[in-house]
């Protein structure tokens, strides 16, 4: 396996990050609504908020878009760089980077759970697995999306450390990847632990 440059590195991190920052909340909400979603609800650019404000449909198709993103980049830098995690895991922070922080909309963006989700899948099953089940656990328990979030984003980090140091199936790199991803997920919902404590945080199902 030869070895990948630092000059590579940074290509795959820019390609991630700029095809996450096609935030299509964001897009939905300017090019149907002639509206910016950012105004509205919690004031995030992703598929919860569109849920509470513009209904399903919208959400559904903002959900499996930001997936589809997410998928994207990884997969491009996997295809780029077989044989190895280093690319596909740099390009999918760079995917999460871009929903969180996009260059296009004023470096305001969503969380990038669906995104971080979808990058999982491509780079390892099991950790998109532990995290889809515990954020249903904790979601269907609290009806809160931001604390299934968390708990999806720590139980993936704790799958992939046991996965990676009893029996080493994880790459170091990936193992990396989810604990910055997971590290991402908890800064940018600090604003919903607070409501939450608070008793101000809006439950699923709520609209605003």
């Amino acid at each position: 396996m030869r070895t990948i440059s630092m000059g590579e590195i940074i290509l795959m991190l820019l390609m991630g990050y700029l095809i996450g920052s096609c935030n299509f909340a964001i897009i939905y909400s300017k090019l149907f609504k002639r509206d910016d979603i950012r105004k509205h609800g919690s004031g995030n650019a992703g598929a919860t908020n569109i849920l509470r404000i513009y209904g399903k449909g919208p959400a559904a198709a903002v959900f499996l878009l930001d997936v589809l993103k997410g998928a994207a980049a990884a997969l491009i830098a996997r295809a780029l760089y077989p044989g190895t995690d280093v690319c596909a895991c740099v390009a999918a922070f760079g995917a999460v980077l871009g929903h969180n922080y996009p260059c296009y909309y004023d470096f305001r963006g969503g969380k990038g759970v669906a995104t971080s989700f979808a990058t999982l899948l491509v780079l390892d099953w099991r950790l998109a697995v532990a995290a889809l089940g515990a954020f249903l656990i904790v979601v269907l328990i609290s009806r809160y999306v931001s604390l299934g979030s968390a708990f999806g984003a720590v139980a993936a980090v704790a799958l992939a450390a046991v996965l990676r140091f009893r029996g080493g199936s994880v790459s170091s790199a990936l193992l990396i990847y989810t604990v910055c991803a997971a590290l991402l997920c908890l800064l940018r919902h600090c604003s919903n632990f607070k409501r939450i404590r608070e008793g101000k945080e809006n439950k699923l199902g709520k609209k605003k």
